[in-house]
């Protein structure tokens, strides 16, 4: 480990019994100076991977009695509700370290940490433009919006440190494009300011090719940047189910009502189980009709159309074991902590094997755990694609993915945002 504070070594040492791999090196790495990319599967330790050596050096200046009241670290994240589960993960820690520099006789400023976006009500966001926290938590959408804000510009112009999570997320799409552009204006503003390059850490899942991501994160400035490559490190338990024997001859109503049994079946002998539907409606219904048949009917659905207070409520029912199953689309693909789960069911073929390992991986969620996937397939051509994810999965083999190249429109977006501001 590196040199850390001895009261954030300390709260460390009291908290967990051991880094993890992705830990150990992933610090030394940042430590060092150089942009890292960390990969590595679900539950494997990467948040506090990529936050704890910028929260030691937040900690320094407060000790110096140099922190002030300006973003340190920019942390981005494709999903809202996963900021908020980072906000909430962040201040454990953060009050954990406190108490034990308290308990080595120091009083040390408070560490502030706040999430900014499209949630954020209007008194939140102008207290926050008053009294910056930092470390901001946000998504690519409302950075690139603060970058604009000349109310809040100032307070991102000293940044020292960018976060970007879940970069296999971002990586192929225009979504990816436009945050690589507000970094490059994010770097372009501190370097107005006098001040050195942001270092830019990232986390992501299993990734093919891994320098495709490293060169997504890091930009065209970036000097030795690091690797942290901890894929594939946890055992898997993945298969395809087939609710009926032959899909040519079954009826539409006979291939659901075989597959809902196989479902509900699934769920009742598991203590938790995540069900990944590929639509909105798909999820409502079979959480609905999950409800009709399993005894105790604790079913509920979770996707992006709920409103925030639903989807937390549906989050928080999961973690805290009040639900037997939760039915979700994409908006659960993600790292948000929803506790422990037994088992992962995807409803159809997940199409690709990086969604696939993305979603089982959220079965198990420590690394001494299996993670335990079963595929439900539908329809015939889909067992055939689902039996080819399952065999890629065993033999660790991924899609390649590639990220956009130069999409002229959200050029247009980010150079129009460039002048106005």
């Amino acid at each position: 480990m590196p040199a850390f504070l001895p009261f954030v070594r300390s709260w460390f040492e009291a908290t967990f019994s051991e880094a993890t791999l992705p830990q150990r090196d992933g610090w030394d790495a940042i430590a060092s100076g150089r942009d890292t990319l960390i990969v590595a599967p679900t539950g494997s330790g990467k948040t506090l991977a990529s936050f704890l050596w910028a929260l030691d050096h937040l900690h320094r200046l407060a000790l110096d009695r140099r922190l002030e009241d300006r973003v340190y670290v920019v942390y981005v994240s494709p999903l809202r509700a996963l900021n908020n589960d980072i906000e909430k993960n962040l201040r454990a820690p953060l009050a954990g370290i406190r108490a034990a520099a308290e308990a080595q006789g120091l009083e040390l400023p408070e560490v502030r940490v706040a999430v900014r976006t499209g949630d954020t009500l209007a008194a939140q966001r102008q207290a926050m433009t008053r009294r910056p926290p930092h470390i901001l938590i946000t998504t690519p959408e409302s950075l690139y919006i603060l970058l604009t804000a000349a109310g809040f510009r100032p307070a991102l112009s000293r940044a020292r440190f960018v976060i970007v999570d879940e970069v296999h997320a971002l990586l192929g799409g225009k979504r990816g494009a436009h945050l690589a552009l507000s970094l490059e204006r994010l770097q372009a503003l501190v370097a107005d300011a006098g001040e050195p390059r942001p270092q830019r850490i990232g986390c992501s899942a299993t990734v093919r090719p891994v320098e495709e991501a490293l060169a997504f994160l890091t930009g065209a400035t970036a000097r030795d940047a690091v690797i942290v490559d901890a894929g594939f490190s946890r055992d898997l338990d993945v298969a395809v189910v087939s609710p009926v024997d032959d899909f040519l001859t079954a009826t539409s109503d006979t291939v659901w009502d075989a597959t809902l049994q196989q479902v509900a079946e699934l769920v009742q002998a598991h203590r938790t189980t995540l069900v990944f539907a590929q639509s909105r409606r798909s999820a409502e219904r079979l959480a609905r009709d999950l409800n009709d048949r399993i005894v105790d009917g604790r079913v509920a659905a979770h996707h992006g159309s709920l409103s925030r207070r639903a989807r937390l409520e549906a989050e928080n029912r999961l973690r805290d074991g009040q639900l037997k199953a939760l039915v979700a689309t994409s908006s659960l693909e993600l790292g948000i902590d929803v506790g422990a789960i037994d088992l992962v069911v995807q409803l159809q073929s997940p199409r690709n094997v990086a969604a696939a390992l993305q979603r089982v991986g959220r079965a198990g969620h420590a690394l001494s755990r299996v993670s335990k996937g079963r595929i439900v397939v539908t329809k015939g051509e889909e067992l055939v694609e689902a039996a080819a994810v399952v065999r890629s999965i065993h033999e660790r083999t991924l899609d390649r993915m590639t990220m956009l190249n130069a999409p002229l429109d959200v050029l247009a977006q980010q150079i129009v945002a460039a002048v106005a501001a």
